[in-house]
């Protein structure tokens, strides 16, 4: 089989994870060939432990000739950082969905993806189920009836904290209350950074603009659960997942990862 060669961009916890994860043995047929960062004393402490090189540009990143970049960082990184990487011949692995939620940036990626002949693999992050959200908006797609697309978000006051949304009074709550309902897309647009999962979840369904959306303060609540609900044509897929750590994050791009390298795939 074919060695692939990685890079990440980001040298914090999500990128320690994705290395961790090749020490490990858990990306085998994979070499690590550039990690991107800021700071140069975390960069290079990475990239020891990966076995490659420290960058501190992106273009000392793609001089390497990655196939596959990782986004581990942000999505300013994603959107300063994203054309490069499909014009440089690699294919994007995006953590920091958020990027998308800007439609422009969206259909300009697209565009540039398809020519090169490159992928954009949008992660799941913290949730998933996609494949099952893909094929019910296919079969509403096809005639087999509307698609109906949903999203119901529980998180701690304090993750809300510095938004729009976060009223002081929900601090003392002693019970859980609905702080926003109306689309992903207002959701999105009220807290651009605390919503990654709605981005995914109306692209592979509904869309944004059409993918309903609430979201709970739940007192003393540790971690965030999203339940996604996609239905038409007789079928209603439902998607749960709750999670305390941002771990399952960067362990979603191992997991396409290795897929990706894999002879079978699910």
């Amino acid at each position: 089989m074919e060695t692939k060669k990685l890079a990440v961009i980001g040298n914090g916890y999500l990128a320690g994870i994705i290395a961790d994860a090749w020490e490990k043995g858990f990306l085998e047929g994979y070499r690590f060939t550039g990690i991107l960062g800021r700071s140069r004393e975390k960069t290079e402490a990475l990239a020891g432990r990966a076995g490659c090189r420290a960058c501190f540009s992106i273009e000392e990143l793609l001089e390497e000739k990655p196939d596959y970049v990782v986004e581990a960082a942000s999505v300013e990184a994603v959107k300063r950082f994203g054309e490069a990487v499909l014009l440089g011949g690699a294919d994007f692995l995006v953590l920091s969905i958020g990027a998308f939620a800007d439609e422009t940036f969206y259909e300009k990626m697209k565009t540039c993806a398809a020519a090169r002949g490159r992928r954009i693999h949008i992660l799941s992050g913290a949730v998933g189920g996609f494949d099952v959200l893909r094929t019910v908006a296919l079969m509403s797609a096809a005639g087999e009836g509307k698609l109906e697309a949903r999203m119901r978000t529980k998180k701690g006051p304090a993750s809300l904290q510095g938004t729009p949304i976060f009223k002081e009074h929900l601090m003392e709550d002693e019970q859980e209350s609905r702080v926003f309902a109306g689309s992903a897309e207002e959701a999105i647009g009220l807290l651009p950074t605390k919503v990654n999962v709605a981005i995914a979840a109306s692209l592979a369904t509904a869309g944004p603009a059409h993918t309903g959306m609430e979201i709970y303060s739940v007192p003393g609540m540790v971690g965030d659960d999203h339940k996604i609900t996609a239905q038409a044509g007789g079928v209603k897929a439902v998607v749960d997942i709750y999670s305390s750590t941002a771990a399952i994050a960067a362990w979603s791009a191992v997991e396409r990862l290795r897929n990706l390298a894999s002879p079978i795939v699910f």
